[in-house]
């Protein structure tokens, strides 16, 4: 997913997107996916789950004599 891809609830970021059975998709942000995991378990064929991303570090791109 990317940044453009948004909440269908809120608007956010999206980092949750359930693939349905019957052919659609969703998007969540983290906040909705969570709230909405367990009816999206029942209808979803698959469910693809970046909310990781959000507490995930990157390594400081300074070097280190000016942090």
């Amino acid at each position: 997913m990317t940044a453009a891809d948004r909440c269908d609830r809120c608007g956010a970021q999206a980092y949750v997107r359930a693939l349905l059975a019957s052919g659609g998709e969703l998007l969540f942000c983290a906040h909705h996916g969570r709230e909405h995991r367990d009816a999206l378990r029942e209808v979803a064929r698959d469910i693809q789950d970046e909310s990781r991303r959000l507490t995930a570090t990157t390594p400081a791109s300074a070097p280190v004599e000016e942090r």
